[in-house]
């Protein structure tokens, strides 16, 4: 794949072929003003996203390598996407340089790229759906889709993945950061990873109080529990309604005229003439809200 070829029916035709670099190259294009040109050019598919969240330190990244490799022995083609908000990572160096994930490195059916969502037109709420969109298109199976729980990000992941499954260390009073967090409330399935440590009993009882998700128990670095874990995401896939899937659609709708409202070129100039006396709030909103076509933005 030579670096001169930017024609997105050129990349595309090469990453059908197998070419990981031509498939990197349009991820990057859907992180950028290219976006629509490339998802225009893409045949729709279908792909199941299983989001995976969870607090620093609780052994996502050895979770989501032991569930590839559970993927791959049933013959899956696999993209693992790393979310990242904060930092502009290249090309899966979020992932790529873990010792976990070196085992599907070299295996043209693995895909391993972190999605850097600042700086990136729309961030988190628009980059990953259209990642999804692409690699769904690209005929990937599955997507496993790791953020950090910390932040407002879980809450847009909730909204593409199917299902959600938050991962917690035994004790250290990780049920109850996770619940103020709010992990909770997007927790489609609760994983208590490192589950041969003392006080992982202790965190099961704890989450059973604060959620009815169900609960289950890892020790990842050995692949005890992965089975569970995998046919407890196949149960859950297969429980989707068509209200669920309404209900994610909505939420990425939502996100994503939230995105655009707060990036209008028309939105600071309405501020200033509103803090000046200039107009009401509502009225502005009005505004902001109408068709580029439909003439002043001013209240």
């Amino acid at each position: 794949m030579g670096c001169a070829v930017t024609s997105v029916d050129e990349l595309l035709a090469a990453a059908r072929s197998g070419s990981m670099r031509a498939i990197g190259r349009l991820l990057s294009l859907v992180e950028s003003d290219r976006r629509d040109e490339v998802l225009a050019a893409v045949e729709p598919g279908a792909v199941q996203v299983v989001g995976v969240t969870g607090p620093p330190g609780a052994g996502k990244s050895t979770t989501i390598a032991v569930m590839v490799a559970g993927y791959r022995e049933r013959g899956q083609r696999v993209a693992v996407l790393a979310v990242d908000p904060s930092s502009p990572y290249s090309g899966g160096a979020l992932l790529g340089d873990r010792i976990r994930m070196a085992q599907h490195i070299n295996d043209p059916d693995v895909l391993i790229r972190s999605v850097a969502t600042r700086g990136h037109l729309g961030g988190l709420a628009a980059a990953v759906p259209a990642a999804i969109r692409l690699l769904a298109g690209l005929g990937y199976d599955l997507i496993l889709l790791e953020t950090v729980g910390v932040g407002q990000s879980e809450i847009e992941i909730a909204a593409v993945a199917d299902p959600t499954l938050v991962i917690l260390n035994p004790g250290a009073g990780d049920a109850v950061q996770a619940a103020k967090a709010g992990l909770l409330e997007v927790a489609d399935i609760l994983v208590v990873n490192k589950a041969d440590r003392d006080g992982a009993d202790q965190t099961v009882r704890e989450l059973r109080q604060e959620t009815h998700a169900p609960i289950l128990k890892l020790v990842a670095a050995r692949g005890e529990g992965v089975t569970e874990l995998l046919e407890a995401v196949d149960a859950h896939h297969r429980a989707d309604t068509p209200e669920r899937r309404t209900a994610r659609a909505r939420s990425q709708i939502l996100s994503l005229a939230q995105t655009r409202l707060r990036t209008h070129p028309d939105l600071d100039t309405l501020a200033v003439a509103v803090a000046a006396g200039h107009g009401d709030p509502y009225t502005a909103a009005e505004n902001l809200l109408r068709p580029a076509e439909s003439g002043a933005a001013l209240p």
